[in-house]
């Protein structure tokens, strides 16, 4: 199965000039290695600073790495043509966190779906209406709803829509940055249930970024867990889940709320700053296991069998627990 999506070795660093013209350097990413292959689920897993939105960012080539390549079917983006750079940007589509935002209040429905086509120009009039009926079909909105404005809708069927405006040009990567985390309990599992079906049918490629490791869970087929810039942990959701080998792995799978993630980083610590980077490992402050070995020597991400990757001296003498069951072959979203 081919790679959609690849990042070798990339690295982001931001630079700026301060008080008395002091110069600083933040390394936000280090050496993110990642494949996405056609048609499955990669969770990108971490609390908020740990470099998830930055990785995105390279993706959705808003940002471009420091160091490192980024390849697209193979081809490394900094090398395609303009056609296949406009390809790229319309076969790569995001999903946002929170659908009010991202819709335009003053926009109705039927245009805000149908914006993306009607940027290419590619497209007559009856063309996109048929798209457009079509695709809020498959994502469960009613016909009728074309002429409505965002703000006459639920946070659920708010989604529906910026996931219709996502699909609808077929892409092949869907970048999904916390898209449940901002509904209700009820409706989240609606969305999770849609986007796995959506999957299912037109073998869509999805990016799923958030904190909570147990949602991603659900869809993914590999989680990289992310921390402090670097990738400490990275397989199989199986073995994540339930033969987990980093300690921060462990607290992410605890907290499995995002108040109980506040508690738990209230316990732990907080994230350091990448201005003022610590020695060793980047969790050891937080780190119930930590050694001084930790403390003073950065563990570097190894495969400890069947691709399962993790970046910790103690990953094969600690033992951890996963509170986290979930049946994936369920038609039904069930944590």
């Amino acid at each position: 199965m081919s790679n959609v999506i690849e990042l070798k070795n990339v690295d982001k660093s931001y630079t700026n000039s301060g008080f008395l013209k002091k110069t600083t350097c933040a390394h936000i990413l280090k050496n993110i290695s990642l494949q996405v292959e056609k048609g499955t689920t990669l969770g990108l897993v971490g609390e908020s600073g740990s470099g998830k939105t930055t990785t995105t960012r390279m993706i959705l080539r808003q940002e471009k790495p420091t160091n490192g390549e980024l390849f697209y079917e193979g081809k490394n983006v900094e090398e395609l043509t303009k056609e296949v750079e406009e390809e790229y940007r319309n076969n790569v589509q995001v999903v946002f966190q929170n659908p009010y935002s991202s819709l335009n209040p003053k926009m109705r429905v039927g245009e805000i779906i149908a914006e993306p086509l009607v940027i290419t120009g590619k497209y007559n009039k009856e063309e996109i209406k048929k798209r457009v009926r079509s695709i809020m079909e498959k994502v469960g909105l009613a016909q009728d709803y074309v002429e409505r404005f965002p703000s006459e809708f639920s946070g659920g069927q708010r989604q529906r829509i910026a996931i219709a405006r996502a699909l609808i040009q077929n892409p092949q990567l869907v970048i999904l940055d916390e898209p449940v985390s901002a509904l209700d309990v009820s409706v989240r599992g609606q969305i999770m249930n849609l986007l796995k079906r959506v999957q299912e049918k037109n073998k869509t490629t999805y990016i799923f970024i958030s904190h909570d490791i147990a949602t991603v869970g659900f869809l993914s087929d590999t989680i990289a867990v992310m921390y402090f810039g670097t990738i400490v942990e990275y397989g199989k959701t199986e073995d994540i889940l339930e033969n987990l080998r980093h300690p921060y792995t462990e607290m992410l799978i605890s907290s499995d709320s995002v108040r109980n993630l506040s508690e738990a980083e209230e316990e732990s610590g907080e994230i350091p700053s990448h201005y003022d980077e610590p020695k060793g490992c980047p969790f050891a402050g937080r780190c119930k296991y930590a050694t001084d070995e930790c403390r003073n020597v950065t563990p570097q991400l190894k495969d400890i069998g069947d691709g399962h990757k993790v970046a910790c001296h103690n990953a094969e003498s600690i033992t951890l627990k996963s509170v986290v069951k979930i049946n994936r072959r369920k038609p039904e979203y069930q944590i």
